[in-house]
């Protein structure tokens, strides 16, 4: 089905996450428009878009978490303009990152 993310998690509880992964070298998210309207639509839902930035291959990576709610900002503005919930730099901490998609 065209839009949905591209992971479907479940947690212990039984409740759905669903995270777009989308990989960058500037600033822009490349969200194709069936994903932003997917996103948009199912905004009350444990929706995310989990963002890789990794601008030379030298640097380090940065990883931004946005709520599936920001996608039609995310889209116009890039990582610049929207607000994500949390930005990881060289180390991810991916109990936390876990912890906000799937809280408890």
């Amino acid at each position: 089905m065209p839009g949905v993310p591209d992971l479907l998690v479940c947690d212990e509880s039984g409740k759905l996450h669903l995270i777009e992964l989308k990989f960058t070298k500037t600033n822009a998210v490349e969200l194709r428009p069936h994903q932003v309207s997917f996103l948009s639509k199912h905004k009350h839902a444990s929706t995310w878009i989990l963002v890789k930035k990794w601008p030379q291959k030298t640097d380090d990576p940065e990883i931004f978490l946005f709520r599936g709610s920001d996608a039609v900002d995310l889209r116009m503005d890039g990582l610049n303009k929207v607000e994500p919930v949390i930005v990881f730099g060289k180390r991810v901490d991916w109990e936390k990152l876990w912890g906000l998609i799937c809280p408890q």
